[in-house]
């Protein structure tokens, strides 16, 4: 039987072979000046053109683009990443879309990159974070985000990748009024991924739970979840209180489900009221509280500062026995 014709995807007439710009730069995501810039620059373009014409991405060539986008959101200067690109023996598209090169550039090799935020001294991947972040890109966002959690785990993800891009984005919102949206999507993403770590977590080594709330009216509860996610890596299974939970409702929840631990995060001074947690540490069964976050005005009667997220993560092994 005779196969029907290739669809075409460019809105000319008639069926054309491979893509047109248009349809490959909505494909990847990014403006059609862009894919023109690339190939003026870095001579990463389509193999072909049509009768009129026209550009023609076979797909050998969008193999290679998608790769070169790939490195640059990793944090590769688009000059480096394109002669990676330039010199990599393509899969076919459909492969690229669904599965990374076999192999892995090298970090130590990757040029300075990132010039969207500031980022002094970070890791290359932390640039392109950014660069998805500042285009507003959540599936990029949500893509490296995983990579970076099976490569390296959430304590490093955190601490090497989410909190520089985290804390150069507020900076600029604080600046000038901007970002905002992108601090937003970022962090909406970090939940995600975190949280699905935390789900995967099927068989918990401790009997009594790790509680997790944030302070009375504190609403930043995105480092609960890094700690989550992280106490799940180990096989420990935390209670999720969140955002501005009243002291009554943290003691209340802690007679009815005996937890091993608590945790409280209070980002800002307006929070950090230790006095709110007065008698928290002595109810029954036993427990250890502990505080966390740079809001805090002091530690409770019977509680303990946690001052990072690997410390935090150890407190609450121990809390539970498996330290």
């Amino acid at each position: 039987m005779r196969r029907p014709p290739v669809a075409d995807v460019t809105g000319s007439s008639g069926p054309q072979p491979g893509y047109g710009i248009g349809a490959l730069a909505r494909r990847l995501g990014v403006a059609p000046a862009t894919l023109r810039d690339w190939e003026r620059r870095y001579g990463i373009g389509p193999g072909g053109r049509s009768a009129g014409g026209h550009r023609r991405y076979q797909p050998a060539d969008i193999a290679r683009i998608e790769y070169m986008r790939r490195l640059v959101l990793d944090g590769m200067p688009p000059g480096d990443a394109a002669r990676a690109a330039l010199a990599s023996e393509p899969a076919s598209a459909t492969e690229s879309m669904a599965q990374a090169p076999a192999t892995e550039p090298d970090l130590a090799a990757w040029g300075a990159g990132g010039r969207s935020l500031p980022l002094p001294g970070q890791l290359p991947r932390a640039r392109g974070l950014a660069r998805a972040a500042l285009a507003l890109d959540g599936a990029a966002i949500g893509a490296l985000l995983d990579r970076a959690l099976d490569s390296g785990g959430v304590v490093t993800t955190w601490e090497l990748l989410a909190m520089p891009v985290l804390t150069a984005v507020g900076e600029r919102s604080a600046a000038d009024g901007t970002c905002i949206d992108v601090e937003h999507l970022l962090s909406a993403q970090l939940l995600a991924a975190l949280s699905a770590r935390v789900g995967r977590l099927a068989e918990p080594l401790n009997a009594r739970t790790v509680l997790l709330a944030c302070a009375d009216e504190e609403e930043h509860s995105l480092p609960l979840y890094a700690l989550a996610a992280a106490l799940a890596e180990r096989d420990v299974r935390t209670t999720m209180l969140g955002a501005r939970v009243p002291p009554t409702a943290l003691a209340n929840t802690i007679s009815r489900i005996g937890p091993a631990a608590a945790f409280v995060w209070s980002q800002t001074a307006a929070t950090g009221d230790p006095a709110k947690l007065a008698g928290i540490a002595r109810q029954r069964p036993p427990l250890r509280l502990f505080t966390a976050g740079p809001g805090w005005r002091g530690t409770p009667p019977g509680g303990q500062a946690v001052g990072s997220l690997p410390e935090a993560v150890q407190q609450a092994c121990e809390a539970v026995g498996l330290a």
